[in-house]
């Protein structure tokens, strides 16, 4: 089918109709997930893995120009010590029955596909971290560890009042041992719950008006100058992922003595709202190269990639990721936060960055971009739910034992749920994590909550 039908006319329409369906649907989770203690893998040592895999990622763009970028790429430190996440497959099924199979211990993902019912697989990327998961932690996969080799001492982005984002960088960075400094937009909740807790706790928080808030770079490099003083110095995420590149990061702060925490100028980097910068798109490559290896989806099968879109800039990540390794996949991405025109702009304005951050000369010969941006079932403002998309979250969760929210991920599961009943492709469903963002839910829809059972 043509996944732009979807975003409106009567499929969209057909496809609210199916909700109601689909929710008797979500009834068996097998779990085809693994680990280094249930299954092999190639190598154990992230550094070594890279190399591995970095003789055939050559290999395949050497023909494009590319040359060795992939592997340069991905030659690097990490935030996340493996590359790896548990892959779980669901089936659909019209009966509430269970059925439940081993870890899949030979193979690779999808081969022999052939089942009774339809299903999909979830990446779960939400067990990552504890807090710091999701495609946050994929985001700032290859970030933190350039902040920590360039000796910055405090980092500054922004996002809502219940970002998962801005939780993840603070996080990341205490962990670290570097101050994080987190603008959010509007008021300060009366009570605190959720990732607004989260950054309170592990970063320092200010709450911005919605009217400052609007101007974000002007916001970001006003709160960044000021922590710097006179005599720090203030970059952005471009500017260290660049020279990094070229082995020209530290030369940055040469200039700027190390010596005790009063005596230290400060080094403030600002990261962008919800990590949208062009490095930001290497640790997303990263998870597709490992899902493209052997044990996991292998590199010849079709597959569809479904993902929940905030800024977009993780869908564009999976997509160059699959560009870039040759691989016969596409990214469907869900819109919940802006319109396609917006999401199109994001997507050329990350090329363009990293293609000059990087070398990279991208040929992208299909006129829509490499993302298929679609609308969700059912449209809605951003940050809405609808009536009974909690009980279809509580649902999922004591059906299979995946938790969901309904602003991001719901909208991801609907789709991959959907997709995966045409039955025409491999439908791979990246779970985003953000769940703890349902706490805040629960203090502005009341009554969406006290009826769950």
């Amino acid at each position: 089918m043509n996944l732009q039908s979807l975003s409106s006319g009567p499929a969209a329409s057909t496809i609210c109709n199916h909700r109601r369906k689909l929710t008797d649907l979500f009834s068996i989770k097998s779990p085809v997930g693994f680990s280094s203690a249930a299954m092999p893998l190639l190598l154990s040592s992230p550094n070594i893995h890279s190399q591995s895999r970095n003789l055939m990622v050559s290999r395949q763009i050497a023909s494009d120009g590319g040359g060795d970028l992939v592997p340069k790429l991905l030659d690097r430190k990490w935030t996340l010590q493996k590359p790896e996440s548990e892959v779980h497959r669901v089936h659909l099924s019209p009966s509430p029955r269970l059925f439940r199979r081993n870890p899949l211990l030979g193979g690779k993902l999808g081969a022999g596909n052939h089942t009774i019912h339809p299903s999909f697989y979830v990446v779960r990327d939400d067990l990552l971290h504890p807090t710091a998961n999701g495609n946050k932690a994929r985001k700032l996969d290859a970030l933190i560890p350039l902040l920590l080799d360039n000796f910055v001492t405090d980092v500054i982005t922004c996002g809502g009042c219940q970002s998962s984002h801005t939780a993840a960088v603070a996080v990341l960075c205490a962990e670290r041992g570097m101050r994080s400094h987190l603008l959010l937009r509007g008021e300060q909740p009366q009570i605190l719950t959720g990732y607004n807790l989260i950054s309170t706790m592990y970063g320092h928080v200010s709450y911005v008006p919605r009217s400052v808030y609007a101007d974000r770079e002007a916001m970001l490099k006003g709160h960044a100058d000021l922590l710097a003083g006179s005599h720090g110095h203030v970059l952005w995420c471009s500017d260290i992922a660049k020279a990094s590149f070229a082995d020209e990061s530290k030369a940055r702060w040469n200039n700027v003595g190390v010596g005790s925490e009063e005596d230290c100028a400060r080094k403030v980097l600002i990261i962008n709202e919800g990590a949208g910068d062009g490095v930001a798109l290497i640790g997303l490559i990263r998870l597709v190269e490992y899902l493209s290896q052997d044990h996991v989806f292998g590199m010849e099968k079709p597959i569809r990639l479904v993902v929940d879109c905030g800024t977009g800039t993780t869908a564009i990540g999976l997509a160059l990721g699959a560009l870039c390794l040759r691989l016969p996949w596409k990214v469907t991405a869900i819109m919940l936060a802006d319109t396609i025109d917006r999401y199109r702009e994001k997507e050329k304005q990350l090329m363009s960055e990293f293609s000059s951050q990087y070398g990279y000369k991208l040929d992208i010969s299909d006129d829509g971009g490499l993302v298929h941006w679609v609308q969700r079932h059912c449209p809605r403002k951003f940050g809405n739910i609808l009536e009974g998309e909690m009980e279809k979250c509580q649902q999922i969760a004591r059906q299979t034992g995946i938790l969901v929210d309904p602003v991001y991920t719901l909208a991801a599961w609907e789709m991959a749920a959907q997709l995966s009943m045409e039955g025409e492709e491999l439908v791979v469903m990246v779970h985003t994590g953000g769940t703890l963002g349902s706490f805040g839910l629960a203090q502005r829809y009341k009554s969406h909550f006290s009826s769950l059972k």
